[in-house]
């Protein structure tokens, strides 16, 4: 295996370097003149036609909140311009909170989405550790909309979806959305010192854990208002890009990463059974999801039994992957977690990075060529961005603040 794959080499760091610059060059093009992030092409071109969405802008706020404090001096331009975004066009002004996006002809997309939500609060809290000017407004209106309309105090729990004008709640619940709330929560705990928000992370992961246990650490995704699993949704679209059908290997391990950070954030000395649950959330989707059909790549979905389902790989699976093998070792010292790490990055760099036009290839086969049924062109830089980054970060702290610390 090169020493350009291999944890903690100076060929791996530079390699990672390298990609990280590269991301950052590819995406400068994505504000659109009202702030929004334009949807990016093949090649960082703007995609108009596609509008203009709240989470999209928000994970490029983050991404060039972090490059402008990794001294990346055309980053900060583009974060105030994402930030007039968010908090201008993609805001509303009369029921407060963001639309999920605007359509190309200026119209809101309809629902209010906690994931958006999360994302924005993210955003906010990177944007102020950068110290842009606007962020602390916006994280203070973000954190009061969430804290109204999406945290359920009594369940620990999230909400997912609201009207346009937060008067209906779907009956859905997931924890897709629970999943970024968390990364949000430990963002804004470690930004600003508000330890509710990982007190309230650390309620979510304990009840994710114990439907994991449940289900032979295969995450159920999707639930009815009651929070009463529902394994059978969507078994007719199972390639939805949010609410696919079955486990999704890939969410698994963001989980187990997530979970190692709050653990050892939380309380160290009790962290070992989180670390443990983390390594058997990511034992069991790498098992389930990698070569899985003969061929190099983490499948996008499995059935209950780790049957894959959807065999398309996504370039964030393996983004996550990376993270996480990373994480792992740093939390456990074992070399399988080494092992795996050096797997993914040789296959990033043989199959998933676009040598060509830059970033990323978003979504390709089972046979590992490029197709966009699900993901067309590049929408945003986030996963492969924290992928040059988070390896070499304490696995105790949220990337910006382990960024901003130095």
């Amino acid at each position: 295996m090169e020493r350009k794959y291999q944890l903690d080499t100076e060929e791996n760091r530079l390699f990672l370097a390298e990609i990280r610059q590269n991301l950052l060059d590819f995406g400068r093009k994505f504000p659109s003149p009202g702030g929004g992030s334009y949807y990016l092409g093949d090649d960082g071109t703007p995609w108009p036609e596609k509008g203009r969405e709240t989470w999209i802008t928000s994970r490029m706020t983050h991404v060039y909140s972090i490059g402008t404090m990794l001294g990346d001096i055309p980053s900060a331009p583009l974060v105030d311009a994402a930030l007039k975004g968010l908090r201008g066009e993609l805001h509303d002004g009369k029921h407060g909170g963001w639309y999920a996006g605007l359509n190309a002809d200026g119209s809101c997309m309809p629902t209010k989405q906690c994931y958006a939500h999360a994302f924005v609060i993210l955003a906010a809290s990177s944007a102020l550790l950068a110290g842009r000017p606007g962020a602390r407004e916006l994280l203070d209106d973000a954190l009061a909309v969430y804290n109204l309309r999406f945290w359920d105090e009594d369940e620990g729990l999230s909400l997912d979806t609201w009207d346009t004008g937060f008067t209906t709640l779907d009956s859905y619940r997931g924890l897709n959305a629970n999943m970024h709330t968390v990364e949000a929560f430990l963002a804004v705990a470690d930004a600003i010192g508000e330890e509710t928000y990982r007190l309230r992370a650390g309620r979510i992961i304990d009840r994710v854990l114990d439907w994991a246990r449940e289900n032979s650490w295969r995450i159920p995704e999707h639930f009815s208002s009651d929070w009463v699993p529902q394994p059978e949704l969507n078994r007719e679209r199972p390639d939805d890009p949010f609410k696919p059908y079955g486990a999704t290997p890939g969410h698994g391990i963001e989980w187990a990463r997530l979970i190692i950070q709050w653990a050892l954030s939380a309380d160290r000395e009790k962290a070992a059974p989180y670390i443990e649950s983390a390594e058997h959330l990511y034992t069991t989707a790498i098992d389930d999801a990698w070569n899985a059909d003969g061929a190099p790549g983490l499948v996008y979905t499995t059935d209950w039994t780790g049957k894959p389902v959807v065999h398309d790989r996504m370039h964030w699976t393996l983004a996550e992957a990376i993270n996480t093998s990373a994480v792992l070792y740093r939390a456990t010292g074992k070399q399988r977690y080494a092992d795996d790490f050096a797997m993914f990055m040789a296959y990033l760099d043989g199959t998933v990075l676009d040598h060509k036009n830059g970033s990323w290839f978003h979504q390709l086969d089972q046979n590992n060529q490029l197709i966009g049924t699900v993901w067309p062109g590049k929408s945003d830089l986030y996963h492969a961005f924290q992928a040059t980054l988070i390896p070499y970060l304490p696995t105790n702290v949220s990337i910006a603040t382990a960024v901003a610390r130095g």
